[in-house]
């Protein structure tokens, strides 16, 4: 019995011992196979996430991961400034036409009152007189009105009875005689010897010169012509600014100084000489506004005349004025003309509260036609003056 028991022991000690092995043997294995594998994928050490014992944590206590620094901030590139969208204008044949409307909405009074007055049974001279009256309330002019009523007197006369489809024929007819002039209406813009057209803008200050440059801009460049824009108003402080932004509208040059108070005609100068260079069509020279009645800034605009004319002789000068002033632009006007050789007129502003007469009598005062009004204040709204159409949207 005792032998039976001390058999039982050693193989419980023996079977126990073996296990023990075993167990250990099992567990060292796992670990080599779990660095093979490790080894075989690439994986290990240099892909897990290395694990670090936070400062101050006991050693059985759990484990805390060390953030890695943040990356630098780059900071953003400014954007650069959008390229301004280049308009195509339409061309400026039968813009006049299309404006008709326009400009007869603002001078039907002038018109319809004439037409009443000859529609009358009997045209004695309490009704000439009120008929030149009119004209001269229309900012025709006292010398012009005399003359057409005297016209149309003598045609009463003759004709005898009138209908009223006559006598809007014959007004019609006495009004475009007046406004008719044997000089050429054409801007001239085309290149001639080997060089740009050269246009200067001149007027008094508010009359819409920088506008009026930028406008004439884009009907060139609508007409197919290469255009460049000379910023010589120094004074105005956001006039090279406004010019320049109907210049890159258009996708046309805009030569300026950055210097408030420059040298004008050193700016004018500087355009001709790059609209040579480039070999433009036109070179458009705007001139800082100035009082007619100041003798120094009138002999400044003849000297910027002067200086350009050392580059390239100057095919226009365009006297811009506001139609709205009447009688007061024609005294503008006479300086002008005596100081820079005025070739032609722009009249602004005909589509509000201008008065037509004023085209009969700035021609006659001056000698030269009206060359482009501004019957709006859109930027395609200025057209090449037709005596034709204007005065059919006189009269109705």
């Amino acid at each position: 019995m005792e032998y039976i028991i001390l058999i039982v022991v050693l193989a419980v000690l023996l079977v126990g011992g073996i296990g023990s092995t075993f167990l250990l043997r099992s567990r060292g294995g796992r670990r080599v196979s779990r660095g093979s594998a490790d080894w075989v994928t690439g994986a290990g050490a240099a892909t897990a996430p290395e694990r670090t014992q936070a400062p101050g944590a006991s050693e059985g206590g759990g484990t805390a991961t060390i953030p890695a620094p943040p990356a630098p901030v780059v900071p953003a590139q400014p954007e650069a400034p959008a390229k301004p969208t280049i308009e195509k204008p339409p061309p400026s044949a039968g813009r006049m036409i299309r404006l008709r409307a326009r400009l007869a909405r603002s001078q039907s009074g002038f018109g319809s009152a004439l037409l009443s007055l000859l529609s009358r049974d009997r045209l004695d001279d309490d009704t000439w007189d009120e008929i030149e009256e009119v004209l001269i309330t229309a900012d025709v002019g006292v010398g012009p009105a005399r003359q057409i009523v005297q016209d149309l007197r003598t045609k009463v006369k003759v004709e005898g009875t009138r209908t009223p489809d006559e006598v809007r024929q014959m007004l019609r007819a006495e009004l475009l005689a007046q406004v008719e002039t044997p000089a050429s209406r054409e801007v001239r813009t085309q290149r001639h010897e080997g060089h740009p057209a050269i246009v200067m803008m001149v007027g008094v200050n508010g009359t819409g010169k920088t506008t009026t440059c930028g406008k004439l801009a884009r009907s060139l460049v609508g007409d197919g012509q290469t255009v460049l824009l000379g910023a010589a108003d120094t004074f105005r402080a956001a006039a090279a600014d406004q010019l320049q932004t109907w210049g890159d509208r258009v996708g046309a040059q805009t030569v300026r100084s950055d210097k408030e108070g420059a040298d004008s005609a050193s700016v004018a100068f500087e355009a001709v000489s790059r609209g040579i260079e480039a070999e433009v069509d036109v070179v458009l020279i705007d001139t800082a506004g100035r009082l007619h009645t100041k003798t120094d800034l009138m002999d400044e605009l003849g000297k910027v005349k002067r200086v350009i004319e050392k580059k390239a002789s100057v095919d226009e000068v365009l006297l811009v004025l506001d139609a709205t002033t009447g009688q007061n632009g024609l005294r503008q006007a006479r300086v002008f003309a005596e100081v820079v050789d005025v070739s032609g007129i722009v009249l602004t502003k005909l589509d509000g509260t201008a008065k037509g007469g004023i085209v009969i009598a700035v021609q006659q005062e001056l000698g030269v036609p009206v060359k482009l009004v501004g019957l709006g204040e859109g930027p395609d709204d200025l057209a090449p003056f037709d005596p034709e159409t204007f005065i059919d949207a006189i009269i109705g």
